[in-house]
């Protein structure tokens, strides 16, 4: 069985959309998990109904603590084989449950399609070849896991949950999950069908993620155990991003990253050079400056 878990928080236009994707599904042995996390709309009453409609539907209410908190909590009351997430502003294309099903065999977790920020000009379509990873290093570099680490367009053996949950009262929980998920996993695939609705919301975090916000992901792309020159110049980004709003400490060590790394584009190519002659901390200084004369 596969349990679906919904975290659910003022969220009156989007949550029937949501729920109607999945029981919609061709794939029907499911149980979905809607976690009220002290929804002061609408909502509880809603899933309530949700509930007394489909009786693979169960409801959970709580007082508020968060995204990880609500996910954590329909882990652990999950009874299914298989764990996956949907987050109730989102939705999931007709016929995907059944054709990731059909995928995962002997694997631990897979991976789909998303339509990214649908409903922005940002909008589009994150697609991938078949693939099998069994050397979690090769999926998070070569693969570039680390650029789509949504908890939510993969499907996962309950088990890799054993003893890890998403940290509460943090931002941006996904990328210090995801990379915990795949210490313990054995097989990755990766699948071009199915499609996940990842909806545009202005109020986000990524939308709204502030300077603290940035400065936690840092952290956790800094703890991630794998890295080649290509991550290393993705991360440089945000520590010149989070340099920028904080001026804070360094936490980015020093790579001699080399220019013809393959994969590299142009700007990055350049902040690879500079890297070489000025360090982190220049070149942190170095846009700073830049983006100050820009906004002037």
């Amino acid at each position: 069985m596969l349990s679906i878990i919904i975290p659910v928080y003022c969220v009156e236009n989007t949550l029937d959309r949501c729920v109607k994707s999945i029981v919609g599904q061709s794939y029907h042995d499911i149980e979905v998990i809607l976690v009220d996390d002290g929804s002061p709309d609408h909502c509880p009453e809603m899933c309530d109904s949700w509930a007394q409609k489909d009786e693979r539907i169960r409801v959970i209410h709580q007082n508020n603590g968060g995204l990880s908190d609500a996910r954590n909590v329909g882990i652990d009351a999950s009874r299914g084989e298989w764990l996956t997430f949907v987050d109730s502003d989102d939705y999931i294309e007709e016929g995907t449950l059944e054709q990731v099903m059909a995928a995962t065999a002997d694997n631990d977790l897979v991976e789909y399609p998303v339509e990214r920020f649908c409903g922005s000009p940002q909008e589009s379509l994150l697609t991938f070849e078949p693939k099998v990873y069994k050397d979690m290093s090769d999926y998070w570099l070569n693969g570039q896991a680390y650029e789509h680490s949504y908890v939510w367009n993969k499907i996962y053996r309950k088990e890799l949950f054993n003893q890890i949950r998403f940290p509460k009262g943090q931002v941006f929980e996904d990328i210090q999950t995801l990379p915990l998920l795949l210490q313990k996993a054995h097989r990755v695939a990766t699948i071009p069908h199915g499609l996940y609705h990842y909806c545009w919301n202005e109020s986000g975090i990524t939308a709204t993620a502030n300077g603290q916000a940035l400065e936690s992901l840092l952290k956790a792309h800094l703890q991630t155990p794998w890295m080649d020159d290509r991550y290393y110049m993705r991360v440089m980004n945000i520590q010149i991003d989070v340099y920028e709003q904080l001026k804070k400490e360094i936490l980015l060590p020093y790579r001699s990253v080399s220019i013809v790394t393959k994969g590299l584009r142009t700007p990055e190519r350049m902040k690879a050079l500079l890297l070489r002659i000025v360090g982190v901390k220049g070149v942190c200084q170095l846009f700073y400056t830049l983006h100050k004369i820009t906004r002037v």
